[in-house]
């Protein structure tokens, strides 16, 4: 039988992590260089989880060593790496490069500096509620849903939880802080799920200010602020 979401955590769930950065990203690992793919989920999990690290070094490792055999396979009993274009027989030296990449970040300290998300993946890591916000309110079905952006921003307000519109105003000011070219927070909204254009007269960065300001003010329904 398939594997429980509990077994899948315990044996694959951060192998699992690693796999994911790769997505649209090239698996061009080598010995001496990790990939953009790899570099991205180092620099993101070393800031937010850095004790994940040892867990995917070994994960990866366990897997490499032990990659599922015919029987596992039948039943479905296994977890299936995600397809990087690589060749079946080259995919587990890949593995085993990835492992010892995240084993020398671990040992060294050598952690890949602060910077801009590089990778689709690293975007809606590091800013998971916004991705939330941009793909579920601001869809290319949201003309159709809503009369403008402003109501989308308050239906999103009125049913979302005031924790997580907190989180989204916190996010929305850690991207602005990243003081982008208009067109680069352009392609950051397109990368987090938007497929609209922001509304006239803003840009992209503009209307993401105006957002966190909206979203910062205190409704009726909040109550008196302390």
């Amino acid at each position: 039988m398939p594997l429980s979401p509990l077994e899948h955590d315990r044996r694959y769930g951060e192998l699992d992590q690693v796999m994911r950065a790769y997505t649209g990203q090239p698996a061009d690992d080598t010995p001496d260089r990790p990939s953009q793919a790899l570099t991205a989920y180092l620099r993101h999990t070393w800031h937010s989880r850095p004790w994940a690290l040892a867990v995917a070094e070994r994960q990866l490792r366990e897997y490499a060593d032990n990659p599922p055999g015919r029987l596992r396979l039948r039943l479905g009993e296994f977890y299936a790496v995600l397809d990087v274009g690589l060749a079946e027989s080259d995919v587990q030296q890949w593995l085993f490069c990835l492992a010892d990449h995240i084993k020398h970040s671990i040992e060294t300290g050598d952690v890949p500096p602060p910077s801009v998300p590089a990778t689709h993946w690293e975007w809606h890591a590091r800013f998971p509620e916004l991705g939330q916000f941009l793909g579920g309110w601001f869809s290319q079905d949201m003309p159709d849903e809503f009369d403008d952006h402003e109501a989308a921003v308050d239906d999103y307000r009125n049913s979302t939880d005031p924790q997580l519109v907190a989180r989204l105003v916190g996010e929305l000011h850690e991207l602005l802080a990243l003081d982008l070219d208009g067109s680069d927070y352009a392609l950051a909204v397109a990368e987090l799920g938007m497929e609209v254009d922001p509304p006239a007269p803003y840009s992209a960065g503009g209307w993401l200010a105006l957002v966190a300001g909206r979203l910062s003010v205190p409704t009726a329904e909040d109550g008196p602020s302390a």
